[in-house]
């Protein structure tokens, strides 16, 4: 089911992007052509938001337009710090977008300047963090709402940004290296708003100093996490090839 929620959403995105990009190219003086609907190219990539590719169009020097999809359980990290303790974290991607990519100095002589380009758009955000972190050894101890628990045991749950369409907004490189193949990296951002949190305790830890039982505390760092301004945003950073038809 999701798939096919993937395909709709690129659909609807590809026929809204185009119009948009005609309306550029009337704008800008030049005649629409039908083969400006054939791409122009295609990319692989790689990044924060796993490994995929994406269809590419030009409709002019100045305006490009990306569709694409990123996907897999890679990660660049085996942990996420989450409320000023780690985790350990298996993340699962995927992600659907359309974005417009604007070359200010796409009609320039200077190949690298030909290259920069800053990128506004849409992507449909349906991505899980599995968060795991335990304490192996019955003498040592964890944080949870920055109260230490001791015991065997730990926390366990959740992170997800679920069926959420979210704006982008990014800066790239894209230089080519011949008339057919290039490289690019691009870094950015979606607001995806606040995900949805669940954490559960398992084990045996219980706190000797008379604090809160684990089960609170639990509770009160899944609300700190899902109320915290800087998860409404989820990073990006990818780079790959790209061939040019």
């Amino acid at each position: 089911m999701k798939v096919f929620k993937l395909l709709a959403v690129s659909v609807a995105l590809t026929t809204s992007g185009l119009a948009m990009a005609d309306n550029q190219v009337v704008r800008s003086g030049n005649v629409f052509e039908a083969n400006q609907l054939i791409p122009t190219g295609v990319r692989a990539e790689v990044g924060t938001t796993g490994y995929g590719g994406a269809v590419l169009w030009t409709a002019n020097p100045y305006v490009g337009l990306a569709l694409g999809y990123n996907g897999g359980d890679i990660s660049w990290s085996d942990d996420l710090s989450i409320n000023g303790t780690k985790y350990d974290a298996e993340m699962d991607n995927n992600v659907a977008y359309l974005n417009a990519e604007i070359r200010p100095w796409g009609a320039s002589d200077n190949l690298w300047a030909q290259g920069l380009y800053m990128a506004a758009g849409v992507g449909y955000v349906d991505t899980k963090y599995d968060l795991d972190k335990r304490n192996k050894n019955a003498q040592g101890s964890i944080e949870v709402n920055n109260v230490a628990y001791t015991g065997l045991g730990g926390v366990r749950g959740t992170q997800k940004y679920e069926n959420d369409f979210a704006p982008y907004v990014g800066l790239g490189f894209a230089p080519k290296i011949n008339k057919n193949w290039g490289v690019f990296g691009e870094v950015g951002a979606y607001y995806t708003g606040n995900p949805s949190v669940n954490l559960e305790n398992y084990g045996t830890l219980t706190n000797s100093g008379g604090g809160a039982p684990i089960g609170q505390s639990v509770a009160a760092e899944a609300e700190k996490i899902r109320n915290d301004d800087k998860y409404e945003w989820l990073p990006v950073g990818k780079v790959g090839v790209s061939f040019h038809f």
